[in-house]
């Protein structure tokens, strides 16, 4: 199948798209490479391949397991804070009211 520059722009239209018209014979070349290449992967027998979702071996969970631990006390928190007043940060203001 042989894309024509009249159909990209056609398309082009359709698709509310704007490029330069010089560059329609080079899409069209493009855009009949990549179904020539589609046409040939559509030769592949693939009917004793099962579908995949990654290219390597199947994995499983590769991610530790989660674990409950505890955690800071407020104390520990606050500790290396610059400031802090009742029990919170104090930080500069960012916002002027």
């Amino acid at each position: 199948m042989t894309i024509t520059a009249a159909q990209v722009q056609h398309v082009a239209t359709l698709a509310r798209l704007r490029f330069d018209p010089g560059s329609s014979e080079k899409l069209a070349y493009e855009l009949t490479s990549i179904l020539q290449y589609v046409k040939i992967l559509s030769k592949v027998q693939t009917e004793d391949v099962p579908p995949t979702s990654h290219a390597l071996d199947p994995q499983s969970n590769v991610l530790r397991a989660d674990l409950v631990s505890p955690g800071l006390s407020q104390a520990q928190a606050l500790a290396p804070a610059p400031a802090a007043t009742d029990g919170m940060f104090r930080v500069p203001r960012v916002v002027e009211v």
